[in-house]
C-alpha cells in the first residue's frame, strides 16, 4: 500500500497495537500449501499405506533424486524400492520420505498447470475468505470494527501460482494488494490478516 494512513496498513504501527496476524501474501502462501496438502495423499507416512503410496510416487527418476537430495543413500533408496509395503524405515527416514513426496507433488501440480487450472476454475475463480487481524489484545481505544469478508477471486491465479512456486513473495504480497483492492475504501484494514481460505 502506498502512503495509507490507516492504522492497520503499516507494520510498525500495527504491531504497536498487539493485533495478532501476518502479511496478507504470506496468508496467501500458507493457504495455497494447504491445498496443495489436500489433494494428495491423506495418509500419513506413520502408516503401511500412507508409506506404500509415498513410495510408489517416488519411484521414478525424479522421485529417486528427490529422496536422494533429501540425504537418502541410492543403496537405501533401492532396498525400499525392491520392498515396497514390506519395508519399515526409521521415523527419521519415513520424515524424508514425506519431504520428498510433498516436494515432488508440489513440483508435479506447478508443472502439469493443475493447480493453477484448479484454482481459475474455467474463469469463475474461486471463493476467498478474509480473516481479520486478532484484536484480543488489543486496547479498546484502537480496536477497529474488522469482520471476515468474502470475495470471489478471478484472473490472478495464474500470477499467484507462478509466484508461488519460484518463492517470490514481493510479487504474492503486490497479488495480494490487488486482491484487496477489490473491497471498499477500507481495504488497507486487510493488508494483515490471521488467515485466508480458499473455497478449493
Amino acid at each position: 500500500m502506498n502512503g495509507s494512513p490507516d492504522l492497520w496498513s503499516r507494520w510498525g504501527q500495527w504491531r504497536k497495537t498487539d493485533a495478532a496476524g501476518m502479511k496478507g501474501g504470506e496468508a496467501l502462501i500458507t493457504e495455497l500449501n494447504r491445498v496443495v496438502h489436500t489433494s494428495g495423499i491423506t495418509s500419513p507416512v506413520t502408516t503401511k499405506r500412507g508409506l506404500t503410496a509415498r513410495l510408489r510416487y517416488l519411484d521414478s527418476p525424479a522421485g529417486r533424486a528427490e529422496l536422494v537430495a533429501q540425504g537418502v543413500s541410492p543403496r537405501t533408496i533401492r532396498t525400499w524400492m525392491k520392498a515396497k509395503g514390506k519395508t519399515s524405515p526409521t521415523p527419521a527416514s519415513r520424515e524424508k520420505i514425506d519431504a520428498a513426496y510433498w516436494n515432488r507433488r508440489r513440483e508435479n501440480l506447478i508443472r502439469s498447470g493443475w493447480l493453477a487450472k484448479h484454482l481459475d476454475n474455467n474463469g469463475q475463480g474461486r471463493r476467498m475468505e478474509i480473516h481479520p487481524v486478532d484484536q484480543t489484545h488489543v486496547e479498546e481505544k484502537y480496536r477497529r470494527d474488522l469482520s471476515t469478508r468474502t470475495i470471489t477471486v478471478r484472473y490472478i491465479w495464474t500470477d499467484l501460482v507462478d509466484a508461488w512456486a519460484k518463492k517470490d513473495a514481493h510479487t504474492v504480497d503486490e497479488i495480494w494488494d490487488d486482491v484487496i483492492s477489490d473491497l471498499d475504501s477500507d481495504y488497507n484494514a486487510y493488508a494483515y490478516v490471521s488467515s485466508v481460505g480458499i473455497n478449493a
